[in-house]
């Protein structure tokens, strides 16, 4: 089986566990939650981390609840920038975004839901007692990097950083928070779950740090527009900074170094490679 088969088959198994978990009810809340987690996307985090925990032998039904709740709390974050005080969108995935298909309120409650739902499923899944340390640190990982020292930190500077402030140095510093956060974190989780070495744990948040990096630096030169939100109001974006040819460079590198980061640990797993270098093809996609 190649590196595309094998990630197919891991989104595959995501989405049926996705689907699972969200049919506990049909009020118009977990409607709300449904919407937005199940009308598409990469799988990207949870294919993360499946990938780095099957590499280290850890098997698939463990690692599933941990992978769908780094979804969960991925969702919850698209419904919260998307709302009219953030980023103010109207549409996610070709598809009205959550506050317009259900208002404001249900969609704030919405976004609640997915973040501390994924709390609990991460607490509640079946581990061996052998592993409780690692739950433990897995959520320490997911809280943190979620937080104020990795995504809501990261959205925070995006809102409110000033375009003087804005340089390569800062620039670096938000993506590392609001889109590297979670990267990072699926990883090191699946490495955690897998029992990883503090080396090959370390590699792993290399790999991460980077991958984030040249995501954010693809989306930005798929919408090289996004450098001014609907509002008027600045954001920081890699073309505006570099210029295309400087953000497809930076691409580039932030690739090469995230494969190296693997290399540097025998971390020799296709799935992280073929996740990696997917980025340097410029196609759209949802994430």
């Amino acid at each position: 089986m190649n590196a595309q088969d094998s990630l197919d088959g891991r989104r595959r198994a995501v989405d049926e566990e996705l689907e699972r978990i969200l049919g506990r009810s049909d009020s118009l809340l977990y409607q709300a939650m449904r919407y937005t987690v199940l009308s598409g996307g990469k799988r990207f985090r949870p294919m993360l981390l499946l990938s780095a925990g099957e590499w280290y032998q850890a098997e698939r039904a463990m690692l599933l609840p941990f992978a769908c709740a780094l979804e969960f709390v991925h969702n919850y974050s698209l419904i919260h920038d998307d709302l009219p005080a953030m980023d103010n969108d109207d549409f996610r995935r070709g598809k009205p975004s959550s506050h317009k298909a259900f208002g404001e309120d249900v969609a704030l409650l919405a976004g609640d839901g997915l973040l501390t739902l994924a709390f609990e499923v991460m607490a509640a899944a079946p581990l061996p007692a052998t592993l409780t340390t690692q739950r433990a640190r897995v959520i320490e990982e997911v809280s943190r990097r979620a937080g104020v020292e990795g995504m809501i930190g990261g959205q925070y500077l995006d809102i409110r950083l000033k375009p003087a402030e804005v340089n390569e140095a800062s620039y670096r510093d938000i993506i590392l928070k609001k889109t590297g956060g979670l990267i990072i974190a699926s990883v090191r989780c699946g490495g955690l779950l897998g029992r990883a070495s503090d080396d090959e744990l370390q590699a792993l948040a290399d790999y991460g740090a980077n991958v984030g990096l040249a995501f954010q630096v693809r989306d930005d030169i798929l919408d090289a527009a996004r450098e001014k939100t609907k509002d008027g109001a600045f954001r920081p974006n890699s073309v505006a900074l570099f210029g295309e040819e400087g953000a497809r460079r930076r691409l580039k590198d932030y690739v090469d170094a995230a494969l190296a980061s693997l290399d540097r640990a025998s971390i020799a797993s296709e799935e992280l490679r073929a996740l990696a270098s997917m980025l340097l093809g410029l196609k759209e996609g949802n994430a």
